[in-house]
């Protein structure tokens, strides 16, 4: 398997009349080939969130036991986004990608082609240990992305870029729902009594399909394909990944990746636990919504599903303008954007807390206005840090290993930030406290990650 994924050997440079034109290209080829590739591991990761109700009402689940299922690709996730990072910098990034997304679809079309008994406890044991494989392989889809992206695009370039790249979790979500839609559809047109199997079934399908394609775009490097390093081919040799004296392609041991690279960084350090922060904030807000706007008697459940799904979708906007932003007024350095962002997300999020704390009196009109204002607010300047943070990662540290950074820093942003902090701690000061309380958690997690993305504005300008 090892020798199956090395990256493939660097070719004889082709004629330099034709770099400009085949460099053009194959970037568009395979930047393509990234964003289909990573919103297809969204077809086949939050399937069982969509079936359960009706799962549920089958006998297969109880509603005390989804959680516990449910929660399997979260944890399984977390680890393996960090561990699967290192083998990714040791490994193809065409392989690599289309391997998780091939297995990741098979587990989930087993998950939906399965036939369940009557003994829930076993349900949940086989559905969460399934869970916990397709977390795990899930965890092979943003690391090779994140190589692919150092390898092809330079620094000054690269946060616009991964912003662009980074909403394809959007559109990959937005067509699981569609998918999933049509499979139960067709499925009970077919007459088959577990119609709920068609929101595994057909985005698995899609998911295999899609695999095919990311193949035929993805190229691990420029130099795999006879072309020159980005760095040289832009004239921008800016940052450390410019100047890392590895060779493209080659193996670095897994001593000097995790422990020259990142321990041993602490600047990588700083990324990882001002992540933390963001994480808590991008799901301490969004996770929390309708229970919160519902519990505060701001909403009905129908408008505050529609506020979630504004906050998302406002999300999209704000990733593409701070990467833009990023790229034009800091050419790249993405600290000073962070800080600008994180700054805003505290004002966002301190408004949501005011216009649902009851401290003034306000027409209810006037505070669905001001709940949806903080929400757009968080929502747009929320993404953009959550983007970004993955590209100080990549620029820390050299191109080669380049997803074990992104991998430790996801590693920080999903266990701690968004396990720990957004659901067990804001949790827990709800139950033991208020909303209001558990809101003000937030609020303080988003200040503090100011002053964490800060620290690293100094770093970025020396290495500039």
């Amino acid at each position: 398997m090892s020798r199956f994924l090395d990256p493939p050997a660097n070719k004889p440079q082709i004629e330099a009349a034709k770099v400009d034109k085949e460099y053009k290209k194959m970037r568009s080829k395979v930047f393509l080939g990234a964003f289909v590739g990573y919103a297809a591991y969204y077809l086949v990761r939050k399937n069982l969130s969509l079936a359960a109700p009706d799962m549920i009402n089958d006998g297969i689940l109880d509603v005390a036991k989804v959680g516990l299922a449910m929660s399997g690709v979260s944890i399984a996730y977390a680890f393996s986004k960090f561990i699967m990072g290192s083998v990714s910098d040791r490994s193809d990034s065409r392989k690599f990608l289309c391997l998780g997304l091939v297995l990741s679809a098979l587990v989930m079309l087993a998950v939906g082609l399965i036939p369940y008994g009557s003994n829930v406890a076993f349900n949940t044991a086989l559905i969460f240990v399934l869970m916990l494989v397709v977390g795990w392989l899930s965890g092979m889809g943003w690391p090779p992305c994140g190589r692919i992206m150092a390898h092809w695009f330079s620094q000054n370039e690269r946060s616009f870029k991964m912003s662009i790249w980074n909403i394809s979790h959007t559109f990959g979500s937005f067509a699981l729902g569609i998918l999933a839609i049509a499979g139960v559809s067709l499925l009970s047109d077919l007459g088959v009594a577990s119609s709920w199997r068609g929101d595994f079934i057909l985005p698995a399908l899609v998911a295999l399909v899609l695999a095919v394609f990311c193949w035929w775009a993805i190229r691990d490097s420029p130099e795999s394909c006879g072309l020159p390093p980005v760095q040289d081919w832009r004239n921008d040799h800016s940052g450390l990944s410019g100047k890392s004296k590895t060779k493209t392609g080659e193996k670095l041991p897994f001593k000097t990746l995790f422990v020259e690279y990142v321990f041993k960084n602490r600047f990588l350090w700083i990324v990882a636990v001002s992540n933390i922060a963001v994480y808590m904030v991008r799901y301490g807000i969004g996770d929390w919504a309708p229970a919160y706007l519902q519990a505060k008697g701001i909403m009905s459940a129908e408008e505050s599903k529609m506020a979630f799904s504004i906050h998302n979708l406002v999300g999209a906007a704000g990733t593409l303008a701070c990467g833009y932003a990023t790229s034009k007024w800091f050419k790249g350095r993405c600290a000073p954007m962070n800080v600008i962002c994180m700054s805003f997300c505290a004002v966002g999020v301190l408004l949501y807390w005011f216009s649902g704390s009851g401290y003034v009196e306000m027409a209810p009109a006037v505070q669905k206005v001001l709940v949806y204002v903080a929400l757009c607010l968080i929502g747009f300047f929320i993404y953009g840090p959550v983007a970004l943070t993955g590209v100080q990662a990549l620029n820390l540290v050299p191109k080669n290993a380049a997803g074990t950074a992104a991998g430790f820093v996801g590693l920080f942003g999903y266990l701690l930030g968004d396990a720990v902090c957004s659901k067990l701690l804001v949790g827990a000061v709800v139950e033991s406290a208020s909303w209001d309380a558990g809101m003000l958690t937030v609020a303080i997690g988003s200040v503090i990650g100011v002053v964490l993305c800060a620290l690293l504005i100094p770093e970025e300008r020396r290495t500039a």
